[in-house]
């Protein structure tokens, strides 16, 4: 039985544009790219993990708002079931610590990238949503 992981990414919309991140070549899904966040630590609500992974991942703080999507999807290594959140930007400016690009792109411009499977849902989503800034 695949090991079933939670797992929370941030849809982080700064100036009319989404933060799009890649995926190092050592990690699992090398150099797809992928909404920011990480693994549910346990006690932690989804809110609170996106918030702690944002912090540790990026260097920033971000407000995490509405929920966008709720997928499962099976890989190799396990089950993951990813919840995205809009979020804002509230101190600091995303640095790259563990990812090897950043990008910041319109919504309508999501689908250029080779994103990571369990994220394609999302952005569909984001994509049939009207404007946010």
């Amino acid at each position: 039985m695949k090991k079933e992981i939670q797992v929370v990414g941030a849809v982080i919309v700064h100036e009319g544009t989404i933060l799009c991140a890649q995926r190092g070549h050592s990690k699992v899904l090398p150099l797809k790219w992928e909404f920011p966040g990480g693994k549910i630590e346990k006690g932690e609500s989804p809110k609170q993990a996106l918030q702690r992974e944002i912090e540790e991942e990026l260097q920033c703080q971000i407000e995490v708002g509405e929920q966008i999507d709720y997928t499962v999807y099976e890989y190799d290594f396990g089950i993951v079931h990813l919840t995205t959140y809009y979020c804002q930007l509230v101190a600091g400016y995303p640095t790259i610590t563990e990812h090897i690009e950043f990008r910041w792109l319109q919504k309508e411009e999501l689908h250029t990238l080779d994103w990571a499977p369990a994220d394609i849902p999302a952005i569909h989503k984001i994509q049939k949503s009207k404007n946010r800034d």
